[in-house]
């Protein structure tokens, strides 16, 4: 067309400057460039051809020079759609295109190349004055056009300078990011226009190109891998050679080739693993499959050069002819898979993987194991797949790289080494790899853990050794490098641990261990990072070469471990560290000189400790007088811990020797410490600091030498160490009593001595207690002397005298000395000073102004106060300590005189004892301290209200609602994570929930009673989120219910009768955990089941603050309960009716519900608790109750819910047969009401042997069972047939037995009914489902009177009938709760039968996962009667497909035979968008997951009303495969749209007339179990990048596709 236009143009007139000038005028657009395009390429071809040019080279540089240039450079400030004038974006860039063609043309019409030189240095100057701002096209079109134009040797220089500003340009871009800027809109278009002309010329500019890609100091970061794929893609068929090229004259200059460049291929390598974005794969793909089809047709061998640093290993890219198919199977398999991986569905990707262990195979050499390939080509896989998406790819890909060194022994190579440090590493960091597989139970392991700490073990162990120490320490170093969570670090520190012992690690690694330690204090997760602390110490004792450290350096990391998480005296750790230091104490290095402390070092491990001792409790050189602080802990913690240590290494070696050199031993270490502390109560010149450092490590030897998890009462070194320690005790205790009385402490920093002082006097009196408390001994001769000075200092305190520092200071330590000693107290009896009448210390103490501040001193002492201020923290943290000090004597005053507090204050006219005397005065300065006491100060003053609030709340209710409220606005604002929230938070149920206060509240029946209750919901509903707070709750109140284990209090269940909400709500209590919580509980389940071996498991209390710890305290309480004690009845009477009503309210609520949804566990827990309860339910309740279970048995429940519906049942008749004709009326209500859920009543028919146990005369019994039988043997429902066969069976044996005459005419008729059954041929459903149902374990093993247990009834039957493992409470746990006893004649806890060796079957009686709760919803029967269709049930005695087909029919629409099935789709949009897709094309039917969905507004502003003209069946994914063999065996053809190997292509396929379309996931895809399913996988054919169509748009091209072939075929059969 073009040819003949210019052919019209040049006959009109053969003089091309008159043309030429015609088109150079009027408005630039598009048509009238492109026609001056082709005419000048037309005046080209004839001035090739050898015409007669004439003035034409002259035309061609005017037009040139006076259009196009200017025409150029006008369209480069107008970006696309901008506002500027000018042509729209696609205009303006077909003008560019046209523009640069015709500059060509005229380029090359001049005449020489003077134009084009021209043209390009003044592009150049344009392209690098406007780059890097947007509007270089005009100066890229125009070097693209001349490009080729300039000459390579003359113009070699010119071409250098515009390849070099073209790459820098292309490079410009950051290829890697979602969304292009103007830099990666430069570098597409230099890319795609200059380039690849720049690459013609060859040359200088493909040299400078080329040297500029693979130049030494290039950056090389992942955001320059895009730009630079993008510049090798555009050049790739310049910078490969060119096959067939021989070298001859009309050859091609050879270039640049690739393949021979590292660089080239790391590059290549980077995309494939590295690129976030698919086209920079894509690229890269593209590259090597380029790289590799050249190689093959070239036929001649070539090697990449290897970089010096990378060895003697395999070429990064090779290529041999003589191997060449070899090659190319690996690179296509190689391709193949990494194009898998851009479709990120598993069961998509799962077939490919075994090509990757071919690939391992192919790429090891069978003669000398050494590598063929270079490694890091399947790193790059490997990284592809963990950085994927899809989490579910990501953990395949980390178990398929761990299991490598399963099967093979890979040569070692640096890269596996980077590979496992970097980005193996960076993958294990997310906690969700680590769930468990489906079908393990719960604290079962990590199948991931297991298989990393596999890998780890044999891979080290194949490590050359002089690599070994390297790849650790990076190892563990990487380990530093990041926040990892609790689980991820747990398991890489367990997998370390399991390294054998190597000496591999020296002082580097050892500190890059403690490195590690810190990085596990930051979960809050204390059980988790205990055990990783355990690992790491073992992986020290494993790993750490002793002899290139020091027990300096062994002390200093042992301090990184927190004692009370991890490592305790007596823990099987502590064996093993004082094993390893016993086996290698000689071994440690030596330091030439001395340490920081000034000890010289030595590898005798007692004779360290020696001198540790030594020099700590030497006075420190750099003591600056008494004003001081107090120093750190940190140096008493290491001593203590090393002197304990040395003893007990020394234990191991004399354990079969004399046991005294134990006691010479402790006392040669200590004899230093017990030296200095001899001489306290003497020498009064002795240095402060050398005090306190002695009492510190007192203090700390005393607390680390508890034995954790055993009796410190045989362990003879803490005897030992308490015995040395008392014969202290005077020294000390007169030393203290100076310094607390004689105003020696006068600064801010002297507080924190006070503090050590008080700790200490604190463990003396305790050791003095448990020895056997004397009078007269020197802790007794000190407590009263203290007492009564820091009464007379506080005295004097109010007589108005200035408030100096000192004097504040004194204040604060005298009250503080007054709180220990009312707290030691009130906690050991045996002190007791005083009668119980009231003495001068109770006036004190009663007289005291709660609250009362201290004023802040006067600033006169400026270098005591403020420059002490910094350890203070502040005078308000004095102040609310000096508050909170005054609250303990408060509570030790009103504990003691509880009795004399009235319940009004005008009953007392002259209170002796104010603060007790008169309560509501010390209740509201109660609420005044909650205002400004922080929360960690607040327990004294709950302990006071404790007392009071029972006092007055009859008499001052409202101020008692007061310190609810105020106390719950503590507690809700704190997070469970702080350490005080759990003190606080009991010692706040047990203020607010006290017995007392929980009695008069209900008996007043006023406001309290409703606040409390309101605080009770508040409390379960923050246990949704705070896992635990329940638990404190119900514990308390249940104990507090309690008298003795075999005792429960009458007037204390009297008053729980009215807050039995309480335990009802415990009963049913149990949230739904998200992933990652259920995550976090597997582990830490997983860390208690190591038992003993595992340290943190000593040394943490188990709080028992899971979830299954509210029920189990409750259902525990229940069994206490005595049904003979009326008070008890009514309780349980009364639960148990609030519990048939919860259940009929859970029912109502959701007419469907799904199996181990809320719905589901709450009504299974109901259920639980009835069972529990029903042995102390009598006729005469039962007679109240009994319509009500029978009613729930009418619907349609889930499994586990029928089986403990049907136990009830059966226990009710068995105990009470009078119940009897109520249970025969059920048979009565009529088939209309009962559907299928008669199969409950047929089931407990099943155990009549049972239920007549106890009846003497059983025939009329067995009569009428039999008539009933018989009528539901001939039902219509198969599965009703089934389970009444199962009782006739019964029932007909029982008839046997006992040789019932009367029976003898059905004989034959029931012999022949049952032999015919059992004998039925073939293996049909019909024959597998009787043999299924008569192995269920309901009817072939449960026993409803042996197997009533507590296991049965919370363990075996949930494991048996699929619920969910939360539900499943193992027995351990009910054995294990000890807060609440066992009753001694409760011997009911283990099932007798075989029942809990039994593992689940297929068979239930209600499907899985179908929904449930309509009385017309046969669902149940799906794993039954294979005939019968429950999809279709939910229009009963209606064909939904015929109704529509009908309803359409009578509107004149077509229906074709296609079935579409989107269950598997999520998404409203999705299905609303096919719903009206299927409706247009005449679809069958449309099948969907949840009807549920036709009410979302999306859905209905997709569909347009589509739903009403279109059949919708439910089908959920559980129940797919059942419906597609359904569908199946009614002649139709599944077909699934995916992506696979064996896939068809769409254009290829002809649909059959019964088609079943089934629609994948629309992040997933189809499930693997679904496509075993598929007759056929039908994929659409793409041109495109990105690898995936909308679920909805793929599912529409297949239905028009289908609707199109029948069309033609009906077409064809009517012509």
């Amino acid at each position: 067309m073009e040819w003949v236009l210019a052919e019209a143009l040049l006959s009109q007139s053969r003089d091309p400057r008159v043309l030429l000038g015609a088109l150079c005028r009027g408005e630039a657009s598009a048509e009238r460039v492109e026609t001056l395009r082709f005419l000048l390429q037309r005046l080209e071809d004839e001035a090739a051809r050898g015409g007669d040019a004439g003035a034409l080279p002259e035309a061609a540089r005017e037009v040139a020079a006076g259009y196009l240039v200017p025409l150029l450079r006008g369209l480069r400030g107008r970006p696309a759609g901008g506002s500027e004038p000018g042509p729209p974006g696609r205009q303006r860039r077909r003008v560019l295109r046209a523009a640069g063609a015709a500059l060509r043309s005229c380029a090359r019409l001049a005449g020489g190349p003077q134009l084009a030189a021209a043209l390009a240095e003044e592009a150049l100057r344009d392209l690098l004055a406007v780059w890097p701002a947007s509007g270089l096209e005009g100066a890229v079109e125009v070097l693209a056009a001349v490009g080729p134009c300039l000459r390579p040797c003359e113009d070699g220089p010119l071409l250098q300078r515009v390849a070099e500003a073209a790459l820098a340009v292309a490079l410009g871009g950051h290829g890697d990011g979602d969304e292009a800027g103007p830099a990666e809109d430069a570098a597409a278009l230099v890319a795609g226009r200059l380039l690849p002309a720049l690459g013609q010329c060859g040359g200088a500019a493909l040299r400078a190109v080329w040297g500029g890609l693979v130049a030494p100091g290039m950056p090389s970061g992942p955001g320059r891998v895009g730009p630079k794929l993008l510049v090798l893609s555009a050049l790739a068929e310049k910078l490969l050679p060119e096959p067939g090229a021989d070298g001859g004259p009309g050859a091609r200059e050879a270039g640049p080739d690739a393949r021979r460049c590292g660089r080239f291929w790391r590059t290549v390598q980077a995309g494939l693993g590295r690129a976030e974005d698919a086209l920079t794969r894509k690229r890269a793909r593209y590259l090597l499959q380029r790289a590799v089809e050249v190689s093959a047709e070239l036929g001649a061998d070539c090697a990449c050069a290897c970089a010096p640093q990378e060895g003697n290993g395999p070429s990064l890219f090779w290529w041999s002819d003589k191997k060449k198919d070899e090659l190319l199977k690996f690179w296509e398999n190689y391709i193949l898979i990494m194009e898998t991986l851009e479709g990120n569905q598993i069961h998509v990707i799962k077939p490919v993987l075994p090509k990757l262990n071919s690939l391992f195979e192919c790429a090891v050499s069978e003669g000398n194991g050494c590598w063929l390939f270079h490694p890091s080509w399947h790193m790059c896989i490997y990284k592809r797949m963990f950085e994927s998406e899809n989490k579910i790819l990501t953990k395949e890909g980390v178990i398929h790289f761990l299991e490598l060194y399963e099967t093979k022994v890979l040569p070692f190579s640096p890269e596996l080494s980077e590979f496992i440090i970097g980005p193996l590493m960076d993958a294990l960091s997310e906690s969700s790899l680590y769930s468990r597989s489906p079908g393990q139970l719960i604290g079962s392991g990590s199948p991931l853990g297991l298989k990393l700490q596999k890998f780890l073990v044999t891979f080290i162990s194949l490590l050359p050794e002089e690599i070994k120490s390297s790849f650790l320490l990076r190892f563990i170093q990487k380990m530093t490098s990041r926040h990892w969570c609790a689980i991820p670090i747990l398991f890489l520190s367990k997998a370390l641990a399991s390294v054998p012992r190597c000496k591999a690690l020296g002082i580097e690694g050892l500190l890059a261990l403690r490195d590690v330690l810190q990085c596990t204090m930051i979960t809050h997760q204390i059980l988790l990072r205990g055990a990783a602390q355990c690992y790491l110490l073992q992986t020290a004792m494993n790993l750490v070469d002793v002899e290139k450290v020091s027990l300096s350096d062994i002390s200093t990391f042992l301090m990184s471990l927190r004692q009370e998480e991890s490592l305790g005296r007596g823990t099987s750790l502590w064996t093993e560290l004082c094993d390893w230091l016993r086996v290698n104490e000689g071994c440690f290095r030596r330091l030439s000189t001395c340490s920081s402390t000034g000890l010289s070092e030595t590898a005798s491990l007692n004779a360290y400790v020696r001198n540790l001792v030594q020099e700590y409790v030497k006075s420190p050189a750099w003591e600056t007088g008494e004003n001081c602080f107090m120093p750190d802990w940190f140096e008493a913690r290491l001593v203590a811990m090393m002197v304990l240590l040395a003893v007990d290494v020394e234990g191991m070696k004399i354990q079969y020797s004399e046991k005294r050199r134990t006691q010479n031993v402790l006392r040669i270490f200590l004899d230093p410490l017990l030296d200095a502390l001899m001489k306290f109560g003497t020498n009064a010149y002795m240095p402060l600091l050398k005090t306190d450092r002695c009492l510190q490590l007192l203090l700390k030897l005393l607390h680390t030498c508890l034995l954790k998890g055993s009796s410190t009462q045989d362990d003879e070194v803490c005897t030992l160490l308490q015995n040395f320690v008392m014969s202290t005790t005077e020294s000390i205790s007169e030393f203290i009593l100076r310094r607390l009385t004689m105003n020696e402490l006068s600064s801010v920093s002297d507080l924190d001595r006070c503090h050590l002082y008080l700790m200490v006097l604190s463990e003396l009196i305790n050791l003095h207690v448990k020895v056997g408390w004397k009078r007269g001994n020197p802790i007794w001769r000190v407590i009263s002397p203290l007492k009564n000075a820091s009464i007379r200092h506080l005295q004097e305190m109010d007589s108005g005298q200035e408030p100096t520092l000192g004097r504040q200071v004194q204040r604060v330590v005298s009250m503080a000395a007054l709180a220990m000693v009312c707290e030691a107290i009130d906690q050991k009896p045996e002190l007791q000073l005083d009668s119980l009448d009231a003495g001068p210390t109770e006036r004190f103490l009663s007289s005291l102004q709660p609250n009362q501040t201290l004023q802040k001193p006067h600033t006169e002492e400026p270098s005591s106060f403020f420059e002490e201020s910094s350890s203070s923290q502040g005078w308000g943290k004095i102040v609310a300590q000096y508050i909170h000090d005054q609250w303990v004597c408060l509570s030790f005053l009103l504990k003691k005189y509880h009795s004399l507090i009235p319940p009004s204050e005008g009953e007392v006219l002259e209170p002796v004892l104010p603060a007790v005397q008169m309560p509501i005065r010390t209740l509201q300065s109660a609420l005044e301290a909650l205002t400004v006491l922080p929360s960690d100060q607040v327990l004294p003053v709950f302990q006071c209200m404790k007392i009071l609030v029972p006092k007055l709340l009859t008499s001052s209710e409202s101020l008692c609602i007061e310190s609810f409220d105020m106390a719950w606005k503590i507690i809700s604002s704190l997070s469970n994570t702080q350490l005080i929230f759990w003190s606080n938070l009991k010692a706040f149920v047990q203020f607010v929930f006290d017995t007392k206060v929980l009695t008069i509240a209900a008996k007043i029946k006023g406001q309290a009673y409703f606040k409390i209750k309101e605080i009770m919901y508040k409390i379960i509903e923050m246990s949704a989120l705070k896992t635990g707070v329940f638990n404190t709750l119900i514990s308390y109140c249940c104990q507090s219910w309690i008298v003795s284990p075999s005792n429960v209090s009458q007037e204390s269940l009297s008053s729980a009768k009215n807050y039995s909400e309480l335990v009802l709500e415990a009963c049913i209590f149990g949230t739904v955990f998200r992933r990652d919580q259920r995550l976090i509980q597997d582990v830490q389940t997983f860390v208690e089941n190591l038992g003993r071996d595992c340290a943190a498991n000593v040394v943490i209390e188990n709080t028992k603050r899971e979830d299954h710890y509210v029920r189990i305290c409750a259902v525990k309480f229940l069994c206490l309960l005595d049904g003979s004690n009326m008070s008890h009845k009514l309780f349980m009477e009364d639960l148990a009716i609030k519990l048939l009503d919860k259940d009929e309210v859970v029912s109502k609520s959701r007419t469907r519900y799904y199996v181990n949804s809320q719905q589901h566990r709450v009504k299974n827990r109901i259920w639980q608790t009835l069972l529990v309860l029903f042995p102390r339910f009598d006729q005469n309740f039962l007679n109240r109750i009994i319509d009500k279970i029978f009613q729930a048995g009418f619907i349609n429940n889930q499994a586990s819910i029928k089986y403990f519906i049907e136990w009830i049942i059966i226990l009710i008749l068995h105990k009470f047969p009078q119940f009897l004709p109520k249970f025969w009326d059920c048979f009565s209500y009529g088939e209309e009401n009962l559907k299928t859920s008669i199969c409950t009543f047929l089931s407990v028919l099943s155990h009549l042997d049972i239920i007549t146990q106890n009846i003497p005369e059983k025939k009329l019994i067995l009569k009428q069972a039999l008539i009933i039988v018989l009528q539901w043997c001939f039902n219509h429902n198969f599965s009703i047939r089934l389970y009444a066969l199962v009782a006739l069976k019964k029932i007909w044996n029982m008839c046997k037995m006992m040789h019932v005459e009367e029976f003898d005419a059905l004989t034959s008729v029931i012999e022949s009914s049952l032999n015919q059954v059992e004998n039925m041929h073939g293996a049909g459903n019909a024959k597998k489902n009787w043999q299924r149902i008569q192995e269920h374990f309901f009817f072939a093993t449960f026993h409803p009177l042996k197997d009533y247990c507590l296991e049965t009834i919370f363990y075996i039957l949930p494991r048996l009938s699929g619920l969910v493992e939360d539900e499943w409470i193992a027995i351990g746990k009910f054995t294990s709760f000890t807060d609440i006893p066992l009753d001694a004649g409760f011997q009911w806890y283990l099932s007798s039968t075989q029942l809990c060796d039994l593992e689940p079957g297929d068979w239930a009686q209600q499907d899985r996962g179908f929904n449930s709760g309509e009385a017309d919803d046969q669902s149940e029967w799906t794993d039954v009667q294979k005939k019968i269709i429950p999809w279709k049930n939910n229009v009963p005695d209606l064909d939904l497909e015929l109704a529509f087909q009908d309803r359409a029919a009578k509107l004149g629409k077509s229906i074709s035979r296609l079935i579409v099935v989107a269950s598997l789709i999520d998404k409203p949009t999705n299905l609303g968008g096919l719903c009206r897709t299927c409706e247009v094309f005449g679809a069958l039917v449309l099948v969907v997951g949840s009807l549920h969905c036709v009410k979302d507004k999306q859905f209905q502003h997709l569909s347009v009303s589509a739903e009403q003209w279109l059949p919708l069946v439910e089908v959920k994914p559980p129940q797919l495969i059942d419906y597609l063999q359904q569908k199946k065996a009614e002649g139709y053809t599944i077909i699934g749209v995916e992506q696979t190997a064996k896939s068809l292509d769409l254009t290829q396929y002809c649909f059959p007339e019964k088609s079943l379309l089934l629609l994948g996931n629309e992040r997933e895809g189809i499930p693997a179990n679904l496509i075993q399913q598929l007759d056929v996988c039908v994929e659409i054919p793409q041109q495109g990048i990105i690898r995936s169509l909308n679920v909805h748009v793929s599912g529409a091209l297949l239905i028009w596709e289908y609707t199109r072939q029948q069309l033609l075929k009906h077409g064809d059969t009517e012509s």
